[in-house]
């Protein structure tokens, strides 16, 4: 089968979208092993804007130390529309060896972050060699129902096959690429892709199927 070759609608280095599960678990290892070693730089913005939890950068903060203990993580506190101006903010993405951006609910990253100085900043981080890296609900925003990084593909993540056959009726997708839990899709500069994790990735494109 010919690996899954992408799009890209802005520059990257490495984007990495991970389908899901539990950190502490250590479901998601093999994948947090994989961003450090790409990383530029040993050290991370979190943004907890899917989640709205600071607890949920303490706690990835401990975790990726005891994987490797120079990565430093700080916490992006980007919850509401002033925040995504907040200088400081903006400043920390830039510098960022990695951007994390953290599960929870689609709808509320993209209402947050899309087409702000926020994003802004993720997409000169992106092109300038930054590893950006997006789980669950926040993985799912990069398709073309949300930040529209990549060329008419819907991401489903975690991945559920009546959902992302539903998201492919969206007049924009043309290709559905579902990632389940403990599963990475790494997208490089070219649009080559590899997978990360356990599992697979399946993908669904318009007018066939999965």
């Amino acid at each position: 089968m010919k690996p899954l070759s992408l799009q890209l609608a802005i520059p990257v280095q490495l984007l990495v979208l991970i389908g899901g599960g539990e950190f502490s678990f250590g479901e998601t290892r093999a994948i947090d092993e994989f961003l450090i070693a790409k990383m530029p730089r040993k050290s991370v913005a979190f943004l907890p804007t899917a989640s709205g939890s600071a607890e949920y950068a303490t706690h990835f903060a401990k975790y990726l130390k005891a994987i490797d203990s120079e990565v430093d993580t700080v916490n992006v506190p980007m919850y509401r529309g002033r925040d995504v101006r907040r200088q400081k903010s903006l400043d920390a993405i830039l510098s960022a060896g990695m951007v994390y951006i953290g599960g929870g609910v689609t709808r509320t990253l993209t209402a947050t972050v899309q087409e702000t100085p926020a994003e802004l900043a993720l997409r000169d981080a992106a092109k300038n060699g930054a590893v950006i890296a997006a789980i669950g609900g926040s993985a799912a925003a990069f398709g073309v129902n949300g930040f529209r990084w990549i060329e008419g593909a819907i991401v489903d993540a975690p991945f559920e096959e009546d959902r992302l056959r539903r998201l492919m009726s969206l007049p924009d997708a043309q290709i559905g690429i579902g990632i389940p839990p403990g599963t990475a899709l790494a997208i490089h500069a070219d649009g080559t892709t590899e997978i990360v994790g356990d599992g697979t990735v399946a993908v669904f494109r318009k007018g066939s199927g999965l």
